[in-house]
């Protein structure tokens, strides 16, 4: 075997991070070369964190600290599967780990899904954040209703985006284009839709309290979908429920009669699920198919009544999931929307393949949170090492073997490059009194490489 041992990672998000990290802190000579499409690191970090929730991305620190070891290289701007085949990395690696997340949201699947007006949640999350995929998209911001189909915290980052007060964004690192739009919203109205009840709501608290407490805004509840059957309350009592209960807690509390005079709101619905969208040219409606519950405690499912309500809005999000896709040369369970596998060893069938690993959220789905990722990728990382252990993985030489093949005239980003963006972000930002202003176009990240 080579002097050292070649791992390449495609992707640069927490999970992929995650599983650098550990391979790096074991005692062997590990070579990490991590490759990531964009000319930009950290993945839903930098893009999928929300502009006014800066604390979470301090998780970047850490980030740039395993960077900085000789033995890592930030290999940006690089598509595998389209600059470098699966197969090339796999030939030139003692072992390939697919880190690149679930890009693709789940699709409700009924008719008027794709009427104008009608929107991912991730289209509009990438757009507010400055992703260069996302940059030129449009949302009609002059309609005054909006209805948002789920009950996650992405659902929870888009209502709390589109209604809190523009000036409280200023000083964030929300993209300047967006900003322009927001400040010119006629949004008035919010509806916060999900297919089971309370106590399902998949908001953590800390999200839900604060869409209950943005400034000139009330968040409202029937109080008629607070009564709660005797399985939700077995639910609420368990000791797992901690964050269920606070949740409930807070719907209790927007149950009341609100201010009079509000002329900005959020109101969340339980028990609904989308029919159909309505509309001529585009969204002028959305039909809710009422539901119940049914099932034992924790396996709650919805269940239509057969009633049906009509909800008028203008602009419609979904938020209701993420699935990856699917990369050339790989095997992929379309139905789970995930890499198949075997605690991370990639497998096609009842067979391993040799040399190739998966984690994050293209290994088990979109779950979890930031620090979720890193007992995944530790779990990815022990079943490589055993597999190097047993003299399973085939010899290999690393980026020198790749870089040829790379597509001609392709410009490959280093981690010095992506500082001198950073710096210059970091500077269009301060004269704004902004942590930074990102580039939102390749074209201009490139620009700044010296």
């Amino acid at each position: 075997m080579s002097e050292r041992i070649h791992v390449a990672i495609v992707g640069s998000g927490p999970s992929g991070f995650y599983a650098a990290d550990t391979l790096l802190k074991t005692d062997l000579p590990f070579q990490i070369d991590m490759f990531e499409r964009l000319p930009t690191p950290f993945g839903l970090v930098r893009s999928g964190v929300a502009p006014d929730h800066q604390k979470l991305k301090q998780s970047i620190q850490a980030f740039e600290q395993i960077a900085q070891s000789p033995s890592f290289t930030f290999v940006g701007n690089v598509s595998v599967g389209t600059d470098v085949t699966v197969e090339q990395l796999r030939s030139a690696y003692h072992a390939v780990i697919f880190a690149c997340g679930a890009q693709n949201d789940r699709s409700i699947g009924i008719p008027g899904e794709d009427l104008a007006g009608s929107h991912t949640a991730t289209e509009f999350v990438g757009w507010y954040n400055g992703h260069p995929d996302y940059r030129d998209r449009t949302f009609d911001l002059q309609q005054e209703v909006v209805a948002i189909v789920g009950q996650g915290n992405v659902a929870a980052d888009v209502c709390r985006i589109l209604m809190r007060p523009v000036d409280e964004l200023r000083s964030s690192d929300i993209a300047e284009h967006a900003l322009d739009a927001l400040a010119n919203s006629r949004v008035k109205e919010v509806h916060v839709i999900g297919r089971r009840g309370p106590v399902q709501a998949k908001f953590t608290t800390k999200e839900l309290r604060e869409l209950a407490n943005l400034s000139g805004v009330v968040a409202t509840i029937d109080s008629e979908q607070l009564k709660i059957s005797e399985t939700c309350r077995a639910e609420l009592a368990h000791q797992a429920s901690a964050n269920a209960k606070k949740n409930f807690d807070l719907f209790q509390g927007m149950a009341v009669t609100p201010p009079a005079g509000a002329t900005r709101r959020i109101h969340f619905h339980f028990m609904a699920s989308p029919k159909e969208l309505r509309g001529s040219q585009r969204v002028e409606a959305l039909t809710l198919a009422r539901n119940r519950l049914a099932g034992g405690e924790f396996a709650q499912y919805a269940v239509s009544t057969g009633e049906e309500q009509e909800l008028a809005c203008g602009l419609v999000f979904r938020s209701i999931g993420y699935k990856g896709k699917p990369m050339p040369g790989l095997p992929f369970d379309a139905s789970k929307g995930v890499l198949p596998n075997r605690l991370g060893r990639l497998v096609d069938g009842d067979a391993a393949l040799q040399g190739l690993y998966v984690t994050g959220w293209l290994k088990r789905g979109p779950s979890g949170i930031i620090g979720t990722n890193r007992a995944d990728s530790i779990e990815t990382v022990e079943a490589l090492l055993e597999d190097l252990r047993s003299g399973a993985l085939r010899d290999a030489v690393g980026l020198a073997a790749v870089e040829p093949l790379i597509r001609t005239g392709q410009r490959i980003v280093s981690f010095n490059d992506w500082r001198a963006i950073d710096a210059a972000e970091v500077a269009r930002g301060a004269s704004r009194g902004k942590p930074r202003e990102k580039f939102t176009r390749i074209d201009e990240m490139l620009a700044c490489c010296p």
